[in-house]
């Protein structure tokens, strides 16, 4: 279940990137900033998983 987790939380961060990149060429920056920071915890959050 864990590596699920942790894959979940890559797959996650890897989705939010790339809805980061395209809004913010939308030039949505309010909602761009939002996936960032999911991006980023979502990374955060794999990474610690794997600790």
């Amino acid at each position: 279940m864990d590596v699920v987790l942790t894959y979940g939380l890559f797959m996650l961060a890897g989705l939010a990137a790339g809805g980061t990149w395209s809004t913010w060429r939308g030039g949505n920056t309010l909602f761009a900033g939002v996936l960032l920071a999911l991006t980023l915890l979502a990374a955060i959050a794999g990474v610690l998983r794997l600790l």
